[in-house]
């Protein structure tokens, strides 16, 4: 990429990389780590035309998640506000994003592809009586 002139890296992490997940440590950890990784190379190659950007992909049904069952499927959805499990195309597609010329001015970045799940929670009840 150097000798070309530039380019444009995507690394793939997790929203486990984010936010810490109880049990995962050694998922967790790798996560954040490509995360910080991909950082400290967008810093030292963005003036080289090197982007570097990472997915974070939240709760997807892939093979793993289909092979687990409708339940476990169904409590993964819970925890996305958007109230679905997100695609293959969802993440393939900001991947196509973060490589094409349209995100030009974008390094550094970590893109979530989760429904929201990184934004917080949702709280059906927010303790406020209706007047």
């Amino acid at each position: 990429m150097l000798e070309n002139g530039g380019g444009t890296i995507v690394n793939m992490a997790s929203t486990a990389g984010v936010e810490g997940v109880s049990g995962l440590s050694a998922y967790v950890a790798g996560k954040a780590g490509i995360i910080g990784l991909s950082r400290v190379a967008a810093l030292d190659y963005a003036n080289q035309g090197i982007r570097v950007n990472v997915v974070a992909p939240g709760p997807i049904l892939t093979h793993h998640l289909e092979a687990a069952g409708d339940d476990i499927q169904r409590m993964a959805a819970m925890a996305v506000p958007m109230a679905r499990l997100g695609s293959v195309a969802d993440v393939a597609n900001a991947v196509l994003w973060l490589s094409s010329p349209s995100s030009g001015f974008t390094t550094g970045a970590v893109l979530p592809v989760d429904g929201g799940q990184l934004s917080g929670r949702v709280i059906k009840s927010n303790f406020r009586r209706d007047t």
